[in-house]
């Protein structure tokens, strides 16, 4: 997302910070909105282009948006969806895109009031590397010729009761609307979007043998001290990793035993 489109959206996460710091906001509700319209907006590709027609006025685009979903959702989410309308694309994709994304920070910011953001995290980490080693999983949720209900019902079965509320919506809502994206990189951007929540990155840990709590701390500090910013390991095992361990943040891999890395780490805050 370039140019206009990225700075739309940045406005629009703030306004949405803004209302659901408000308690009388509920952000599941939102979020359920937010997915609708997302859905809408997906299906109908001439009301997207009216929506992001720079030749239009800003305000006109608002008022068509609160004609046509007024009464179907809330205020608050007619008001958020028109000021996305008022906003300026780089191109009418972006303007579904956001609103996805912010269906997904709404579910977040739910989770993070109830104190359950770092299972939520944690949820969505553990259930992508399961859907990487079952193929039978994968497939089913991927079948496009698969229902919305069946869908719906495996994923209740498998998270219903072993999940947080949030991790399940987010999941059940990938699988059933994945937009042209793979499972795998719709965990993993969700993943991402539950980190940012807290202003922390993230970093895959794969090591052969189950980290100490020690050595997790360790880790965990140095890196923070490394990147300035506030760290979620996710932590993996893989026998193959032999008396070592792999660190991945973002595109950066970095690879060694974790008694040489974190000497080295030290020596880069050192200099």
């Amino acid at each position: 997302m370039n140019g206009a489109s990225r700075e739309a959206l940045a406005a629009a996460r703030e306004r949405l910070d803004a209302l659901t710091d408000s308690t009388s906001v509920d952000a599941v509700q939102l979020a359920d909105e937010l997915a609708a319209v997302t859905a809408l907006l997906d299906r109908e590709a001439g009301l997207r282009r009216v929506l992001t027609d720079p030749a239009q006025p800003g305000e006109a685009k608002a008022q068509l948006v609160q004609r046509l979903i007024g009464g179907q959702v809330s205020g608050t989410t007619a008001d958020l969806v028109s000021g996305l309308a008022r906003s300026r694309w780089s191109q009418s994709r972006d303007l579904v895109d956001s609103l996805e994304e912010l269906a997904s920070i709404a579910d977040l910011t739910a989770a993070e009031k109830t104190g359950t953001l770092d299972d939520v995290e944690d949820e969505l980490f553990r259930f992508g590397r399961i859907v990487s080693s079952s193929t039978e999983l994968r497939a089913a949720l991927t079948d496009r010729a698969a229902g919305t209900s069946a869908k719906t019902e495996l994923l209740h079965r498998l998270l219903g009761g072993r999940a947080k509320p949030a991790t399940e919506r987010l999941v059940t809502r990938l699988a059933t609307a994945p937009r042209g994206r793979s499972l795998e990189a719709g965990l993993e951007s969700l993943s991402k979007l539950a980190a940012d929540r807290r202003n922390r990155m993230v970093a895959v840990v794969t090591s052969a043998v189950p980290l100490s709590d020690g050595q997790r701390q360790r880790l965990g500090a140095a890196l923070t001290k490394l990147y300035g910013r506030r760290m979620h390991l996710n932590l993996d095992v893989d026998p193959a990793v032999v008396g070592g361990i792999r660190v991945q943040v973002g595109d950066e891999v970095i690879n060694g035993s974790l008694a040489d890395r974190l000497d080295e780490a030290a020596r880069r805050m050192a200099s």
